[in-house]
């Protein structure tokens, strides 16, 4: 048997990505997901692939209607739902605040806040009621960025410190009844992708060039993790049996970075308005 037997998880973001490679991990495990993708034929491949332990729903997660609609997938195909992951994310590709103009930097701000932050927390309160008739849990991913500099620009880096708050504060307020954690992984070559607010939404980390070879750089255990080794914490954190005393906690798998931190090389020095 798996370490999540029988049981049912939400994944946004589910069927690209660290998604994707949680999707795959949970049904190995045992578990039913419920795909939450804003791409119709990302959320028909994972289905396809994976069969009868996976069923799709295309939303948006900055939908609240979405995400409740989402919920009720999961119960009506499985019956309960045990986990929810708010993994749906977008990236401002390190773009500095100098490189803004106003207009769209306040529109910048709005998508990816919007989708990184509020789409979280729409979906925890989409599946609240559900996690605690299960005595379930939430699982957000993080970043390296929600506690460093330098893991993106101001945008992206705010929305995950900002992750970080929520997950605290909904451990804070649900517990006893619902356990709330994070998992905060370090740079990995995914499909993540860009705004239209800064024409990038069509850009992904696959296509950065030398990707790879910057986290190994940076990181003290010279690695770059693909999204399948930064499975293994979202499963602990699901399991009722191994995870029971753990509510509030981020675990950083971001390959040491915490002890040695990003440098950014030309810091201010070459900053001109």
């Amino acid at each position: 048997m798996g370490w999540l037997e029988g049981k049912t998880a939400l994944v946004t973001g589910g069927g690209a990505g660290l998604g994707l490679a949680i999707t795959r991990r949970f049904v190995k495990e045992g578990a039913r997901v419920v795909v939450m993708e804003r791409d119709a034929e990302r959320a028909a491949n994972v289905k396809a692939e994976l069969g009868d332990n996976v069923e799709s729903h295309v939303g948006d997660v900055t939908s609240y209607s979405d995400n409740e609609a989402a919920v009720a997938k999961a119960v009506e195909s499985f019956g309960q739902l045990d986990c929810f992951v708010a993994n749906a994310g977008v990236f401002d590709f390190f773009k500095p605040l100098a490189d803004y103009e106003g207009d769209e930097l306040s529109a910048a701000f709005d998508e990816l806040t919007s989708i990184n932050l509020k789409g979280g927390l729409l979906g925890a309160r989409a599946a609240l009621s559900e996690l605690v008739r299960t005595k379930g849990n939430m699982i957000f991913t993080i970043s390296n960025a929600g506690f460093y500099t330098g893991g993106g620009g101001p945008i992206y880096t705010a929305s995950k410190h900002g992750a970080v708050g929520l997950v605290r504060q909904l451990a804070h307020e649900l517990g006893p009844k619902v356990r709330v954690n994070g998992v905060a992984p370090g740079g990995m070559h995914t499909s993540l992708s860009g705004l239209k607010a800064t024409q990038t939404d069509n850009q992904s980390l696959k296509a950065m060039e030398g990707f790879d070879e910057l986290i190994v750089g940076i990181t003290p255990l010279r690695i770059a993790p693909t999204p399948e080794q930064y499975c293994g914490p979202y499963i602990l954190l699901a399991s009722d049996e191994d995870a029971a005393p753990i509510t509030g906690t981020i675990i950083n798998t971001d390959g040491g970075l915490g002890v040695r931190g990003i440098m950014n090389v030309n810091g201010g020095d070459d900053l001109e308005i």
